[in-house]
């Protein structure tokens, strides 16, 4: 994401109650040509510069420049990074000392040209760092970190800056200015007061402090979490690995001759280890992995992150006061769609409640079967003995109709029929990617076959990778300055099997891929004008990606890709009501597992006294929410890179749910009408829920598309529990 989109992304009070609306108005308003004026007295305010190094260099090649993938190196982007803050510097400088009065042209537009070079270089950076880790790219990622987080509070600090930037803002009605830039200029204001530019030379000094030391300690945290997801176990045995279906034991196998080793290896992150827990026999081995799975992080070792979070969260809770709020999660909330963090408990309880009740029923089921206590390592393993008793639905029965290939030709089938988009895979060596295995797809509009983006698939797990599924845009979409096209990636961290094998997934990591796909067609469609109007609130983003989960499942989608590997069939609707009469089991372990990860954040970001012991913390927390034993927290805080790696997710991993409530109902609309590919509903989403980006209020752009708010009932009957 655009940093600029970091600093202002938000929302606003989004209500559960019914409200209907008539619409609005949809912002923007300025002509081409007014643009390009804006453009031109933008650029002649920044000083004329010529960067040296070249990863700061405008990318070029087809598709209107790509990431110069095959020129990167860490060495490089230290080089370019450097001088990326150095020509920033000089570009915002000479924005704040300006003598011209303050203009949305000279200030705004100006702004949103400052930094392009070193953004260019961030992009490239933040893959090299996630999706590639090597101790070379993690040692400038340490040196780099605190400059960067200095660089951005100099901006921040700038008492020039700020006063032009409210200038423009309070004088936004009376210079006639758009809807679109109106916003622009208001959100940017409060986005700088909320950022500590208001404060006095002494506590914004006090703030930079905090925001370095916070800086350093995100990379500290997240170093050490990468460091113990690249362990493993060794299983030398095939009894070891009893139970589990041949796709996954032939991925551990691979596993373990790529670390020389014989037998079977199950790397420590979820795609390895969920396969395991769910499916292998042999209990005293189930727990060794699940205890190594769920204390990354939480050893006692060099990689132990407790005392990084105990810092995390005191610094948090010193910058909160310093700026005049309670807790962090005030702080944080502000500029979210549920506003307060009693909103979002609100919420949280109330799901709460039914889900810890399921998870009783659930145990008790499984607990007839095994004839003994339920473990947490034995929940995945005996709720597929049960899903097979109740349903005659084996997960293994499923997984040859998901073949990785396939899921993805049916993720583009889906965006087709919903959007109008096609995606036609490049020629290997067409563009440059960061790593082999990488494939890329150009986008284009299916109706004049016209040009949206390129589409980067990044799918298997590697050393160094950091864990679980993501998407990042290295590019987005604007028109303030010429038409920018869309980069967008998805990653994911599949385990890729030998030779030709077909690569099986499961349905959870179908859905997966799906959601992920979700992000990043909610960016392909960006219709913006300014950049910084690209990001939505933290409550609001997983709202696109969520509701396409459901189209996994769809007949059309079905019948078109999810078709058995060996016999070629599509899967068989006998098999698919079976899926969809289980399709609310073990929602109590899913909800419970997500949401108490949820609740454990928000009373971390809560406390009026931050916690020195955190693992006495996320224990006592858990007891007094009622967690149920034999479930351990989806991620349990000594590893929880959601919260611990930056500002982005703290006080906010209520969002997933927050966004499921929006994400129910409007599948709902989709069924009501008959049709789940329904062109008109289809259309009207695009156009109001993915497109505007956040030019208009994004509570306000969901009554304008479903006609009222969302009704958090059809959340609850998508999980299966009680709507009274």
């Amino acid at each position: 994401m655009h940093r600029r989109q970091l600093l202002i992304a938000g929302g606003s009070l989004f209500a559960l109650s019914a409200c209907a609306s008539n619409g609005m108005e949809t912002g923007g308003g300025a002509s081409a040509s007014g643009l390009a004026e804006d453009a031109r007295i933008a650029r002649a305010v920044l000083p004329a510069q010529t960067p040296r190094a070249a990863l700061l260099q405008p990318w070029t090649g087809p598709y209107e420049g790509v990431p110069p993938w095959d020129k990167v190196s860490a060495a490089g982007l230290r080089e370019a990074i450097l001088e990326g803050i150095e020509l920033q510097r000089a570009e915002i400088l000479a924005i704040a000392n300006n003598p011209e009065p303050p203009t949305f042209a000279n200030t705004q537009v100006a702004l949103q040209m400052a930094g392009e070079p070193l953004d260019r270089a961030l992009a490239l950076f933040g893959v090299m760092t996630q999706n590639i880790g090597s101790d070379d790219y993690q040692a400038v990622d340490t040196e780099v970190s605190p400059l960067l987080s200095a660089a951005g509070d100099e901006i921040t600090f700038n008492e020039k800056l700020f006063a032009r930037i409210k200038a423009v803002a309070d004088g936004a009605a009376a210079a006639g200015l758009s809807a679109e830039q109106s916003r622009l200029a208001e959100r940017s204001r409060d986005a700088y007061v909320r950022s500590g530019a208001a404060l006095d030379a002494a506590k914004k000094a006090e703030l930079g402090r905090i925001n370095t030391a916070l800086s350093n300690a995100f990379t500290r945290f997240g170093q050490k979490v990468v460091a113990d997801e690249n362990t493993f176990t060794h299983i030398p045995a095939e009894a070891g690995v009893a139970g589990l279906p041949a796709s996954n034991k032939a991925a551990a196998a691979a596993a373990a001759r790529s670390r020389d080793l014989g037998g079977f290896a199950i790397v420590n992150t979820r795609s390895s280890v969920d396969p395991f827990l769910s499916f292998a026999d042999d209990r005293a081995l189930r727990e060794q992995v699940w205890r190594k799975f769920v204390n990354r992080g939480d050893n006692g070792d060099a990689n132990d992150t407790n005392a990084t979070i105990a810092e995390i969260v005191k610094l948090r809770a010193e910058r909160a006061r310093l700026l005049g709020f309670g807790n962090h999660a005030e702080w944080r909330m502000q500029d979210t769609m549920a506003k307060t963090p009693a909103a979002a408990m609100d919420l949280m309880m109330r799901v709460w409640a039914p889900a810890t009740a399921r998870v009783a029923e659930e145990v008790a089921d499984m607990r007839a079967i095994a004839g003994h206590d339920i473990e947490p390592w034995d929940y995945l393993y005996f709720a597929e003995k049960v899903r097979k008793q109740k349903y005659d639905l084996d997960q293994n029965e499923l997984k040859p109709y998901f073949e990785l290939n396939n899921v993805k030709r049916g993720a583009f089938h889906m965006a087709e029929r919903l959007y109008g988009y096609a995606f036609t895979p490049l020629a290997k060596g067409t563009v440059p990617v960061f790593h082999p295995d990488v494939e890329v797809f150009e986008v284009t509009n299916k109706a004049d076959g016209s040009h949206v983006g390129l589409f980067y698939s990044d799918d298997f797990a590697r050393s160094g990778k950091r864990s679980g599924a993501w998407m990042t845009t290295y590019r987005s979409y604007s028109t303030y300055d010429g038409v920018d096209n869309v980069l967008a990636s998805n990653n994911n961290n599949f385990i890729k099997a030998e030779g030709t094998n077909p690569i099986l997934i499961s349905l959870d990591d179908a859905t997966t891929l799906f959601h992920e796909f979700g992000h990043a067609l909610h960016y392909l469609s960006y219709r913006i004008t300014y950049p910084a109007l690209g990001g939505t609130p933290r409550d609001y983003v997983e709202y696109p990606s969520q509701v396409h989960e459901h189209w996994v499942l769809s007949r059309p989608i079905l019948d078109g890709f999810m078709k058995h590997v060996e016999t070629g069939q599509p899967m068989p609707q006998a098999l698919v009501d079976k899926v969809e009469a289980a399709a609310t089991f073990n929602q109590g372990y899913e909800t419970v597992s997500y949401l108490s990860s949820a609740l454990v954040d928000m009373d971390l970001h809560t406390r009026a006294t931050p916690p020195a012991d955190i693992d006495a913390f996320e224990r006592e927390s858990l007891e007094r929410y009622g967690m149920p034993k034999e479930i351990v927290m989806r991620h349990r805080l000594p590893q929880f890179n959601h919260l611990f790696t930056s500002d982005a997710y703290s006080a906010g991993y209520y969002s997933y749910l927050w966004s499921e409530v929006m994400d129910a109902d409007t599948w709902a609309y989709f069924e009501e009408s008959g049709d789940v590919f329904n062109a008109d509903i289809a259309a009207r989403y695009k156009a109001i829920i993915l497109s505007e980006g956040n030019t208009t209020d994004r509570a306000e752009a969901y009554r304008r598309f479903r006609g009222r708010d969302p009704d958090v009932t059809a959340l609850l009957k998508v999980r299966g529990f009680p709507v009274s």
